[in-house]
C-alpha cells in the first residue's frame, strides 16, 4: 500500500500514514456516532504513522483513545490502548485523506447499533456488538473495532 498524506478540516494537523490494506470500515457504536455524528469511516494504518500539529487525545474507555484536532475538532484516529493482540491498532478517519476513496467499504461493526435511518450500498462483512466484544476479549482486551 502506498503512503497517504492528509489533514484535518482547518489544516492545522497533517498526517502521513500507510494503510494496512485497501479496506474501509465503519463503526456504528454509540461512541463513534456521538464523536462523528454518524459512524466512523476509517482505515487501519500501519505503525509508524506521523501526525503534526495540535493533536489532542481523549481516553474514551479503559481500552482505547480517540484523537482530534485541538483547533477545529476533526476526528483523527481511534487507537486501541489495551494490552493484547490488538494493542496499538489504529484506525484513521478516512476523511483526512483525499486518496482514501481508492478503498472499498468492506466492514461494518456494531451493525446492531446502526440507526435505521441510513444504510451503505454493497456487500460488507457485518459484525454485531457481541461478536466484536468476544473477538477482543479473546485477544486480551474488550474493545470496539473500526
Amino acid at each position: 500500500m502506498s503512503e497517504h498524506k492528509g489533514q484535518c478540516m482547518c489544516g492545522a494537523v497533517t498526517v502521513t500514514a500507510t494503510p494496512v490494506n485497501d479496506k474501509l470500515a465503519v463503526c456504528h457504536c454509540a461512541m463513534c456516532r456521538r464523536w462523528t455524528g454518524a459512524g466512523l469511516l476509517g482505515l487501519m494504518v500501519q505503525p509508524g504513522y506521523a501526525a503534526l500539529g495540535p493533536v489532542k487525545t481523549f481516553a474514551s474507555s479503559d481500552w482505547a483513545e480517540r484523537a482530534f484536532c485541538a483547533d477545529c475538532g476533526s476526528a483523527l484516529w481511534y487507537r486501541v490502548t489495551a494490552p493484547g493482540k490488538h494493542s496499538g491498532e489504529t484506525h484513521m478517519s478516512a476523511g483526512l485523506f483525499e486518496d482514501a476513496a481508492e478503498g472499498r467499504l468492506a466492514y461494518e461493526v456494531f451493525i446492531d447499533r446502526k440507526p435505521e435511518g441510513y444504510a451503505f450500498a454493497g456487500e460488507t462483512k457485518q459484525m454485531t456488538e457481541a461478536e466484536i466484544m468476544a473477538m477482543f476479549a479473546d485477544a486480551g482486551g474488550a474493545e470496539e473495532a473500526t
